[in-house]
């Protein structure tokens, strides 16, 4: 069956993680278009049209948001772009799939989804992992069969050797002396950097398998040039957490997460994104006492994101995107880190205030 209806999109920024995700996702969409570009750099803008076959691009956001044509956009920009370049999409009545982290304080990101609040937009946060069969399936028996949750330990642990990965893996990319950047170098910061770029996924997905988060008390080292946070997490519901972030480990990437519950448990292996394979899941009854292994075949998660978003539009679909809401409680978890390691205390989420 041949879908007849494609959701019309156009991708604002031609940097780095649209060329790498965004452009191809769209066009490979079964639900979905890629209709326009936007960037400022016109040389870029030029090669990225011939690649990837757009039917309009713009070196001006606001006319982009201006052609009728155009329903949806996504962000696909530096961080602190995320929230004016959101806001003005939802002024303009366009649908919003913001790139991860939603905003770098609680309060742009509250703004935000008050924004979102305020129409019948929809706007989903660029969590792709949700979007990783194996994790879908481990999220599938949390909801329908593990009961009780009682614990989770996730770590997100990224490697010394992923640029030597990556880099045989990913198109080149194509860079532009005439792109917009941010004021300062948002990299120079780096405990705040990797906790907005890599936190953000772990935050998010505890958050998707065992709910919200009441609680954190993190501790934190920099020694040997590796930076990790180590997190004991409350969560609302009385499931206790551990939280790995360490960036960058000296061995091959080490993401995953063990979830124990009242009916069974789940172990899971993730793999550098880019890769393109689903987490290797284990699952286990206790009814039976019989483990399984999704297949979860298709690890195109970029892509898989954008159809769910495509859904949420079209037809109103109930997605496995991060919502507004999602989006600003990671942002409130980020900040309650990045306070509690200051403070060398527990925070809770309520009083989390400010950026990361």
């Amino acid at each position: 069956m041949t879908d007849t209806r494609r959701l019309r999109i156009g991708v604002l920024g031609a940097g780095q993680i649209a060329q790498a995700a965004h452009f191809e996702s769209c066009v490979k969409a079964h639900n979905a278009e890629l209709f326009a570009i936007c960037d400022v750099a016109e040389d870029l803008l030029g090669r990225m049209a011939v690649m990837h076959q757009p039917r309009r691009t713009f070196t001006d956001y606001d006319a982009m948001l201006a052609d009728p044509e155009v329903e949806a956009v996504i962000v696909a920009t530096s961080d602190p772009f995320h929230v004016e370049a959101s806001l003005k999409a939802l002024a303009a009545g366009k649908h919003v799939l913001c790139e991860k982290p939603m905003a770098m304080s609680v309060e742009e990101a509250e703004r935000l989804r008050d924004a979102v609040a305020a129409t019948d937009l929809v706007l989903h946060v660029g969590h792709m992992k949700r979007y990783d069969g194996g994790i879908e399936a481990a999220k599938d028996f949390v909801d329908e069969e593990i009961g009780d949750i009682i614990a989770l330990k996730a770590w997100y642990c990224d490697s010394t050797h992923r640029y030597t990965m990556t880099d045989a893996v990913q198109p080149t990319i194509v860079t532009s002396a005439g792109s917009r950047k941010p004021s300062g170098d948002p990299k120079a910061d780096r405990q705040r950097y990797l906790m907005l770029a890599h936190g953000s996924h772990l935050v998010d997905t505890a958050r998707y398998l065992v709910g919200d988060i009441a609680t954190v008390h993190a501790h934190y080292s920099e020694r040997s040039g590796i930076r990790c946070w180590f997190v004991d997490v409350g969560f609302a519901n009385g499931a206790l957490g551990h939280l790995d972030l360490t960036v960058a480990v000296r061995m091959d990437w080490h993401e995953g997460f063990q979830l124990y519950g009242e009916n069974g448990s789940v172990v899971a292996k993730t793999f550098n994104p880019w890769y393109y394979k689903a987490s290797e899941v284990d699952i286990f009854r206790e009814r039976d006492a019989t483990s399984y292994r999704p297949l979860a075949a298709d690890g195109h998660f970029y892509r898989r994101q954008v159809e769910g978003f495509a859904d949420a539009v079209l037809t109103g679909a109930l997605a496995r995107g991060a919502t507004a809401e999602d989006g600003v409680a990671s942002v409130r978890a980020m900040v309650a880190i990045a306070q509690s390691v200051r403070e060398k205390r527990a925070v809770t989420l309520a009083e989390a205030a400010g950026a990361v």
